[in-house]
């Protein structure tokens, strides 16, 4: 006995289905998702990064300040008063050569950095320099940073500059010759350089603490 099976005409036979437009529907959802991820990273780092900026140029402008309170204080001294040291104001009255003034231009054991924070040198890891005595000035605050000055008179030793031992560095000046001849030269002028009878030069650098801990250093040298 046998059976017979039988189909009606345009009755479709179903299709067996793999899932190949759902795999690649997650693969479209994925790499957009993806695309979307990478574009908000992008635009967070770019707002972060003109966010450090704005905060660095309100630091460096606490510097500039600051700076101006340095030079203040110096015209203030006269001469006579520049003379020897004066660590509570953050003067010295030397260049303190081979000072680190940044506390990163040296990776020496033997250097010296300035106390910044009047803290006893705390940023630098115990054992990476000698000496922590220079003292800047107390600090100054401006628009929320924080800057403290300190002055180095470029000289070899304390007192006046054109004392015996002394040697000072400071800027050269027309010589006193005659208005006749002025913006004319010949070989039996005198020469037109001469080193300066005016005051040596100061070295003033300052370090500014803002938001997020931004920190800016400024140099500034100036004679009177």
């Amino acid at each position: 006995m046998s059976m017979q099976i039988t189909t009606r005409r345009g009755t479709p036979r179903r299709r067996n289905q793999h899932g190949i437009s759902l795999l690649f529907a997650l693969m479209a959802l994925v790499a957009v998702s993806l695309a979307a991820i990478a574009l908000v990273r992008s635009v967070d780092t770019g707002t972060l990064i003109l966010g450090n900026l704005g905060f660095k140029q309100s630091t460096t402008s606490a510097a500039d300040k600051a700076a101006e309170a340095a030079i203040t204080w110096l015209s203030a001294q006269g001469s006579s008063g520049l003379q020897n040291d004066a660590s509570a104001s953050g003067y010295y009255a030397t260049s303190l050569e081979g000072l680190d003034v940044t506390g990163s231009q040296s990776t020496s054991a033997a250097r010296a950095i300035v106390n910044w924070d009047i803290d006893g040198c705390g940023y630098a890891a115990s054992g990476s320099y000698a000496t922590c005595t220079a003292r800047p000035s107390n600090a100054i605050t401006v628009n929320g940073a924080t800057a403290r000055y300190l002055i180095t008179r470029l000289c070899l030793t304390p007192g006046a500059p054109a004392a015996t031992g002394n040697s000072c560095m400071a800027p050269l000046t027309t010589s006193s010759t005659s208005t006749a001849n002025r913006g004319s030269l010949s070989y039996g002028m005198p020469a037109p350089l001469s080193t300066s009878s005016s005051g040596p030069y100061y070295r003033i650098v300052v370090r500014a603490v803002g938001p997020r801990n931004t920190v800016s250093f400024i140099e500034t040298v100036v004679h009177f």
